[in-house]
């Protein structure tokens, strides 16, 4: 049997699973964990039979649709064939027609490992970019991420060129949009200190290298969704085959660092739990985005208590849009529009 580690918190332990009847290696939490995630529905949150809240296989498409590296793991081998070990590596990626393009150094190891072994597992963790990281581990979570679990095959000759042209048409592409982005957007994506053109960038480097690459196609047997709680969700595969990716993915690590690092626009995600969610929040910081709302990690009051007190918690909510927001633009303007209610509405109730 051959066990493959998904790049997860080295708190959690392991346990055995069984998908696809192969064995599975999967890291779970060592303790039961309280779900604090909490949906709030509103009437703008059902629309013409539509929910706000994201499926399972949406999330996998848009956390592997807004990254550009992840963590392969393939088995290690040597020329009197597999240990039965896992190595493991980061790399960089690409998305095309549903399928992970991974580039991998010439002279890495999961170059010889694959010649023995093709299977191989693949984690992408959601972008938590700037402050997120050090204010994740300070509330004890973690990102949401997606693994995936197939075969790491090697394209040769032809093959290995055309993925080097769908990266050169995904730079192109997203540079193009910037130019004809709106001041509001180029206002976020300039407060970011990852810079506008985020993925874009960091893809480039693929291509400026001097360093000599191998690119590898993953094709994908099963999917897994762990979320910022520790639980764990299996997703259909073809559900996952079948959904469209995030319309926002290309530019979704600098729009949240972006609002992130503005305390102007973290205060508008403070009126946002107040006035949409009634929710009494302190703080508050931008979680992820889609084209049907925002997730939150707010600083809100938690229940009252046996002795009637009340104490501030974290809690993650989920702000849904009126509209979905198919355009950067869109979704920035819609964050206007939202701050101008949210302010309005306290303005309103207090009498100013």
């Amino acid at each position: 049997f051959f066990f493959f580690f998904f790049w997860l918190n080295p708190e959690e332990t392991l346990v055995h699973r069984r998908l696809s009847g192969s064995p599975l290696l999967l890291l779970v939490p060592s303790r039961e964990r309280e779900r604090e995630t909490e949906t709030v529905v509103l009437s703008e949150m059902i629309k013409g039979g539509k929910t706000s809240v994201l499926t399972y296989a949406e999330k996998c498409k848009n956390i592997l649709a807004s990254n550009w590296q992840g963590y392969l793991n393939t088995v290690k081998a040597d020329a009197n064939g597999s240990k039965g070990e896992i190595y493991t590596s980061k790399v960089r990626y690409l998305v095309k027609r549903g399928k992970p393009y991974i580039w991998v150094p010439e002279n890495d190891m999961h170059n010889v490992n694959t010649m023995i072994d093709e299977r191989g597992s693949f984690a992408v963790t959601s972008p938590f970019p700037g402050p997120l990281p050090s204010f994740l581990k300070s509330v004890k979570k973690l990102p949401a991420r997606v693994a995936l679990m197939g075969e790491v095959l090697p394209l040769k000759d032809e093959k290995a060129r055309l993925p080097g042209e769908s990266l050169k048409e995904v730079i192109s592409s997203e540079r193009s949009m910037i130019e004809k982005f709106s001041y509001s957007v180029l206002g976020i994506l300039n407060s970011s200190s990852l810079g506008a053109t985020c993925r874009g960038d960091n893809l480039q480097e693929l291509l400026d290298s001097d360093k000599r690459y191998v690119v590898f196609k993953f094709n994908p047997s099963s999917y897994m969704y762990f979320d910022s709680n520790g639980g764990t969700h299996e997703v259909d595969l073809e559900e996952v085959h079948a959904t469209k990716p995030d319309p926002l993915s290309s530019h979704t690590m600098s729009l949240i660092d972006g609002i992130n690092q503005s305390e102007v626009r973290r205060r508008a995600l403070i009126l946002f739990c107040i006035t949409h969610l009634n929710k009494n929040a302190k703080d508050a910081y931008l979680l992820s985005i889609d084209w049907k709302g925002l997730d939150v990690l707010g600083k809100v009051l938690g229940p009252i208590r046996s002795d009637g007190s009340r104490e501030y918690q974290w809690r993650e909510l989920r702000i849904a849009f009126r509209e979905e927001a198919h355009t950067v633009d869109t979704f920035c303007r819609q964050l206007v529009e939202m701050e101008e209610e949210s302010l309005k509405s306290i303005s309103n109730f207090s009498g100013i």
